[in-house]
């Protein structure tokens, strides 16, 4: 038999709950109709819900259709418990969303409608209450159509010429086919609501079971049956409890099959399963196995969370809706909180968004909400299930903070016998990206291990800020560097280091406080236009006029949520109940009035000892304390972000005449080259060894004298390629001819290296010729280099540059982004290609006037290399004769 999971969304009062009666009653699922207002609907099993007349957690239920089985799945529809509705998104194979045509598209049917779209859901619509004859069907279609999209259409119809027109103006290929044979196929129609393409609509009256059977059909005929894989895979939902307290995980079944006393892992924990429940309103069957599509509760499973995936599923998504409003719990007195503190953890289980967190210096229990309403049924659902009456404090604004600049972050553990060092980039994310990572490490600084273990230090944590101690978010970290100890690190001091990492970085960073938006929708009548306006420039949000009808005005815009909280209070007393006013969660933008915010929390980031913002360094034995703003001048691992050397006579220190030392230079060069080339293949060994540091008389670390720097001789070493395809002129003469390119390449180089002095390298990637080997050759005063196949130019220059590691001031000119993160670990200097084009023109430009101009092409450009070689010689023996 067919499977389908269905969930049914919409808004507060648009007649959901009467819609799935009504769906239950047509499939014979129940023989008598229930009623909110009689609190006898079949999906309303929990005192609250039967006591407010709202849907308040998700339920499922199982019916036939003809040969497919439907698990409806109930969400409820008041904002303050979104976040439930949304983790159901995620199992479910299409979604009904119910409009109310007296109330129209609301703001939260909009956030739906965003979420459903987020989790690419096919979306059919039940456009609810046509009984009360507001308007017609034609009417409101238009009004989708601008609302959610063009792809809204009346399916109620029926398959007729107008309809097949309006449906292939959705889709290009639909189109073409209708154009070609006067129709559409059902496979067709089905493949654009899956691709969201097409969204079929249905009108009707959920109280009268008007339509409501049309619509039962339209959803067995137009929604396609997903294929599962025959490999085991499932989704975890929820988590709940029945009513002898035993805990219920839900998941859908997304591959093969689930027995009873099968062992499931996320590759954390691993439990077994003892009783697998088909759920049903309230009542369940027992199963001993479920095929793959199918929705079931299990026991057994102590451990699993929402969200959660098991077997072949991978990754989930990041919930959108969160808790704006963080309270405090007060307990009863004489009540000790570390007592109350565990069952509360059960409720966080069961609706992870709430966080109950216990704050060590204050004392005290705080919980993030959602809203006024969810805060009743919170003190209802702990006062029935452990006895206890609980308060709830006025709340604070959940703040986050970011930043606006990049910045390297250091942190640095070394206590006796301990060592890890982390260097961290962080740079600005987009809103509402929150927190990423990444790795742009060579694992020839650190090993895979430890990059892997640094990565689940950074997510294993939340992060605060330096402002105000609130969450980071919209941030990528990436760890660019680091360093362990072969014999005194262990997993412990990365944890350190990372967290440390992170603070300094921050504490380096200009940071931004965030706060939470709300998108809101306000209807008000003409009359009170003007104060609804002033009202919302006072709170400091921001507006447009929406629609202008009979009825009043539409206003649509943003606005913080600390001055827009309780205003619906105030639309309603001015408005003496006509206004309305719909605010929904947009995300967070930076505060409108961060310095007062700052000021009143009074966070300091130097004094938080959960969150040290320095670092601990070792020196003779013994460890001491670096504060976040000198830990560069200590770090053991040099940083991304050091000062790129200028190639010019400064630069590179007392050179001396070329003349002078030309032989010796090509001599040891040479012997370099000749060496990596029989080589290649042999590994080289590298020691750890710690920086040398002794204290000064005012307790101040400093380098050594042997550390002192030294004047090296200078290498460029040069990406051929990428500098050729990054130079504008190289670039458009690669299409050409690319001999003629490179040789345009190396006369710069070479007329360069004449006036600066340096030696200079250029490597040119041969690794996709069969059977190449290494080839070094001299072009006038600039060495050449050809790969080995299977060796790429970016390789040959990292282990140039580690094998010479400390002998010469090397200086690499690449734009790979990539190439530059490693060179920067072995000490090198950068240049990218922009810059190495404006220092050769630099440095030519003493001696332009003096000198024809190069910028055409010759016929010298288009002779490859060994050619030009072979006239070279012919000129030297021509001269060696006279």
């Amino acid at each position: 038999m067919d499977k389908l999971v269905i969930g049914i969304l919409a808004p507060v009062d648009a007649g959901k709950t009467t819609l799935s009666e009504s769906l239950l009653y047509i499939c014979g699922k129940i023989q008598k109709l229930g009623r909110v207002d009689n609190q006898d609907a079949y999906l309303d099993i929990h005192n609250l819900e039967k006591e407010r007349g709202i849907t308040i957690f998700s339920k499922q239920a199982v019916f036939v259709v003809g040969d497919t089985q439907i698990t409806l799945l109930d969400t409820p529809g008041h904002v303050d418990f979104s976040a439930d509705m949304e983790r159901t998104l995620q199992v479910l194979d299409c979604a009904i969303l119910v409009i109310s045509v007296a109330d129209g598209v609301q703001g939260h049917t909009k956030t739906l409608w965003h979420l459903l779209a987020l989790y690419n859901i096919p979306v059919f619509i039940f456009v609810n209450k046509m009984d009360q004859d507001v308007t017609d069907q034609d009417t409101f279609i238009q009004e989708l159509k601008k609302q959610l999209g063009d792809g809204c259409n009346d399916f109620g119809q029926g398959e007729t010429e107008c309809f097949y027109e309006q449906l292939a103006m959705c889709d290009e290929t639909m189109l073409d086919a209708y154009l070609v044979m006067q129709h559409l196929e059902l496979w067709q129609i089905k493949r654009a609501i899956v691709e969201r393409k097409v969204f079929p609509c249905y009108f009707g009256s959920a109280l009268k079971v008007d339509g409501v059977n049309e619509f039962v059909r339209g959803i067995v005929k137009y929604a396609s049956i997903p294929l599962y894989r025959d490999e085991f895979g499932a989704r975890i939902f929820k988590i709940s409890r029945d009513e002898q307290g035993n805990r219920l995980t839900h998941m859908k079944v997304t591959g093969g099959r689930l027995r009873v006393k099968e062992v499931l892992t996320n590759g954390v924990w691993e439990e077994k399963v003892n009783q697998i429940r088909i759920y049903s309103g309230q009542k369940f069957e027992l199963a001993n196995a479920i095929e793959a599509g199918a929705v079931c509760a299990v026991t057994g499973l102590t451990q699993a969370r929402p969200g959660e995936v098991l077997g072949i599923e991978v990754g989930s998504q990041t919930p959108v809706l969160e808790p704006v409003l963080s309270y405090q719990v007060t307990l009863p007195e004489g009540l000790d909180p570390r007592e109350v503190l565990p069952k509360l953890r059960q409720l966080e289980e069961e609706e992870p968004e709430l966080h109950i967190v216990w704050d060590e210096q204050l004392q005290e229990i705080r919980a993030q909400i959602m809203g006024e309403v969810q805060i009743e049924i919170l003190q209802s659902l702990i006062r029935s299930r452990f006895n206890v009456d609980v308060q709830f404090n006025a709340g604070r604004i959940l703040y986050k903070e970011t930043t606006e600049n990049v910045v390297e972050g250091v942190g640095h553990f070394e206590p006796l016998g301990h060592y890890a060092e982390v260097h961290l980039l962080l740079e600005p994310g987009k809103p509402g990206s929150g927190l990423t990572f990444a790795v742009d490490c060579s694992e020839d600084l650190l090993g895979r291990s430890w990059q892997k273990l640094i990565l689940s230090h950074l997510k294993e944590k939340t992060h605060k800020g330096v402002l105000t101690g609130s969450e980071i978010t919209d941030l990528k970290i990436t760890l660019i560097s680091g360093r362990a100890h072969n014999k005194h690190t262990a997993g412990g001091d990365f944890r350190e280091a990372t967290y440390r990492a992170v603070r300094q970085g921050l504490k380096e960073a200009k940071s931004v406080l965030l706060e939470p938006y709300y998108r809101f929708q306000l209807e008000v009548p003409d009359n009170f236009v003007g104060k609804a306006m002033t009202d919302i420039e006072k709170m400091h949000g921001f507006f447009e006029i929406s629609t202008i009808n009979p009825e009043g005005t539409v206003l649509v815009g943003s606005a913080p949520v600390v001055t827009m909280r309780n205003y619906h209070r105030d639309v309603v007393a001015y408005t003496r109940g006509r206004g309305r006013l719909f605010c929904q969660l947009q995300g967070y933008k930076p505060c409108h009035n961060s310095q007062e915010v700052i000021a009143a929390i009074g966070y300091d980031s130097e004094r938080d000892v959960e969150n040290p913002t320095g670092s601990v360094f070792c020196v003779n034995g013994s460890g001491f304390f670096v504060r976040w703003n000198q830990i560069k001048d200590y770090m053991h691992v040099e940083g991304h972000f050091r000062k790129e050397v200028d190639l010019a006579p400064r630069a590179f220190g007392n050179q001396g005449s070329l003349s002078t030392k030309k032989l010796d230079n090509d001599h040891r060069i040479d012997h370099y080259l000749l060496e990596r080339a029989v080589n290649a293949n042999k590994g080289k060994k590298s020691g750890w060894k710690k920086r040398s540091v002794v204290k000064d008389t005012d307790n101040k670390a400093v380098k050594d004298a042997s550390e002192q720097p030294e004047s090296k001789e200078a290498y460029l070493l040069v990406d051929g390629y990428n500098i050729i395809h990054a130079w504008p002129a190289l670039k458009d003469l690669v299409d050409k001819d690319m001999d003629a390119a490179r040789n345009k390449l190396l006369d710069r180089l070479r007329s360069y290296q004449g006036i600066r002095q340096c030696q200079i390298i250029v490597v040119f990637d041969a690794y996709l010729v069969q059977g190449h080997r290494e080839e070094v050759l001299n072009y006038h005063n600039i060495h050449v280099v050809f790969t080995k196949e299977a060796q790429t130019a970016d390789q040959y220059i990292e282990r140039f540059a580690y094998d010479t590691k400390g002998k010469y001031a090397i200086t690499v000119a690449t734009s790979d982004g990539l190439q530059q993160t490693i060179i920067r670990g072995a000490g090198c200097a950068l240049l990218s290609a922009r810059q190495l084009l404006e220092e050769i023109e630099d440095a030519h430009g003493s001696i332009q006037q003096a000198r024809p101009s190069t910028d055409g092409n010759y016929l010298g450009d288009t002779l490859t290399l060994e050619v030009r070689q072979q006239i070279d010689k012919l000129h030297k023996k021509k001269e060696d004769e006279r």
